[in-house]
């Protein structure tokens, strides 16, 4: 009996590719790829219905790897540290405290299984290896041992490389590394942070046979990265106890409001004023017997003390106002320049420099997006819009107010409200990375991903790029070149600035030559900073 009415639909595939599925889906990757730029009709055809495709993660990775000339058959030359480096970078890195818990936690609960732990710094390098001894013998030949770099840009998509740029847990399962070497290894790995500031300090990896995968083995790595967190947290609280006890007696001596704070700015001890729980320090860090404006304090003369600082205010900021004590006033604000540095997708920063004061920090992944969004949406965005281009979810308003609630305690008057958006006297800059594709590399923000296709296209470029200046002046990025470019002008029209078009269904911004007025004359990264 034929079956009428509405057909039903055919269920999503539950179950993860198999190990030949994916090696089929790598070879029609990589040949689809070399056939668009030889000009060749793809080896795939148009993608059809049910289609097995590499995750977002993976072919990006792929795209980016075969834009920078990646061969998957050999990758780059191996670079190994020395004994001495190794030392040095094991000690510099913090996670010499903590190896012995990871060795506990994740070679004991799998016993003899067929498995290698390794622990990397944030540049890639292993600074520990150790598991079975066979499959220890198997990595050898494919180069993975103690002391090499193991990052996309030489061993290819990978475990350590892809959690690093991503800055979350992940794995990758035989054919989704883009080296045919290393397609009967399944690998996870999950980052690292400081927990006292926030930066990325290496990531944990398991590695094994690709026919011998464990469902759970993501999960008991992240969760090795957060006790590894916890371990350097609680390192951090003795530190700082041990600086309190010294701390004491000084400030007893001192006359006057003080407080001596860690070299991460945590707060050991204070006297005379109301301890803030943390002071922001510069991302070039504080010189002493100098007068720094700190935000929270105003201006003050820091001195060197110990493994932290002696913190002295000399003219305390102004109380009162929307913005709270210590942050940009709405009069700071006039003519401030203000520069969102995304050159390195782990370490965004943000630096402002005023009439009387600058200073400079990393920030958050989720402050980078939102800084991003309104430094490409002048004209300023609803709660509503922002988590539109944040999460694709406009009811996501809270989320978002909490966030710019909390970069309006030290933005202050640079930061306008609604709706939300950089006060008109501010000149605002973004440098991005060389690779459009690095801008941001862990979001998963809609307009994120938009903006960087756009980059790549050469559709828009970021604020303050392309505008007249002198030589050093913040540069647009250009579009990729392929195979089949030919020199010469790009034909059409040149390409907007991120702030033309929007984010995310956003209000169109500012046009061309208002850009030309927020794109500032550059300096160096060291003029921009200092105090």
């Amino acid at each position: 009996m034929r079956q009428t009415g509405r057909q039903s639909r055919r269920p999503e595939r539950r179950t993860p590719p198999t190990a030949a599925e994916l090696a089929k889906v790598h070879e029609r990757t990589l040949a689809d790829a070399a056939a668009r730029e030889l000009a060749l009709p793809e080896t795939g055809g148009p993608a059809a219905p049910g289609r097995l495709e590499p995750r977002p993660e993976i072919g990006d990775s792929w795209a980016r790897l075969r834009r920078l000339g990646l061969d998957p058959d050999t990758g780059a030359a191996a670079v190994l540290l020395g004994p001495a480096e190794l030392e040095q970078r094991r000690r510099s890195s913090g996670l010499d405290n903590v190896v012995p818990v990871l060795r506990e936690t994740l070679l004991g609960p799998v016993g003899q299984a067929p498995l290698i732990l390794a622990i990397a710094d944030a540049e890639g390098h292993v600074l520990w290896q150790e598991g079975e001894r066979g499959l220890r013998r198997s990595a050898d030949r494919i180069g993975f041992v103690t002391g090499a770099r193991w990052i996309e840009e030489s061993v290819g998509t990978n475990g350590i490389g892809v959690a690093l740029r991503a800055q979350r847990p992940m794995h990758v399962h035989s054919a989704e590394h883009y080296l045919r070497s290393h397609h009967t290894w399944t690998c996870v790995a999950a980052p690292v942070h400081d927990p006292a500031t926030g930066r990325l300090v290496g990531a944990i990896n398991l590695s094994g046979p690709a026919h011998n995968v464990r469902p759970y083995l993501l999960q008991l790595t992240a969760t090795a990265a957060r006790l590894a967190e916890t371990e350097l947290r609680a390192h951090r609280l003795e530190a700082l106890n041990q600086l309190r006890t010294l701390a004491a007696p000084l400030l007893a001596r001192v006359g006057g409001p003080a407080l001596v704070v860690d070299a991460a700015g945590w707060t050991a001890a204070s006297a005379g004023l109301p301890p803030p729980s943390r002071l922001r320090v510069p991302s070039e860090g504080w010189a002493p017997a100098a007068v720094h404006w700190v935000p929270g304090l105003g201006d003050c003369v820091l001195e060197p003390l110990a493994d932290g600082w002696l913190v002295r205010p000399v003219r305390p900021a102004a109380d009162g106002g929307p913005d709270g004590p210590g942050t940009v006033s709405a009069e700071r604000a006039e003519g401030a320049r203000l520069r969102l540095d995304l050159r390195r997708p782990d370490r965004p920063e943000l630096s402002v420099r005023g009439a009387a004061d600058s200073w400079s920090h990393p920030v958050s992944p989720r402050h980078a997006e939102l800084l991003l969004l309104l430094a490409t949406t002048r004209e300023g965005s609803t709660a509503a819009q922002l988590a539109r281009a944040l999460f694709g979810d406009a009811g996501r308003t809270v989320t978002v107010r909490a966030e710019l609630s909390r970069l309006r305690r030290y933005l202050g008057g640079l930061l306008a409200h609604r709706p939300y958006r950089f006060a008109d006297s501010v000149l605002v800059t973004v440098e991005g990375p060389e690779d459009p594709l690095d801008l941001l590399p862990a979001s998963t923000a809609p307009a994120v991903r938009r903006l960087r296709t756009e980059l790549v296209a050469g559709l828009v470029r970021l604020p303050g790029a392309g505008v007249p200046g002198p030589p050093d002046a913040a540069r647009s990025v250009p579009p990729p070149r392929t195979a089949s470019s030919a020199p010469g002008p790009v034909p059409g029209p040149p390409p907007r600035t991120a702030g033309e078009r929007g984010a995310g269904g956003q209000p169109p911004a500012s046009r061309a030559a208002s850009w030309a007025s927020v794109g500032p004359q550059s300096r160096s990264a060291s003029a921009e900073t200092s105090a």
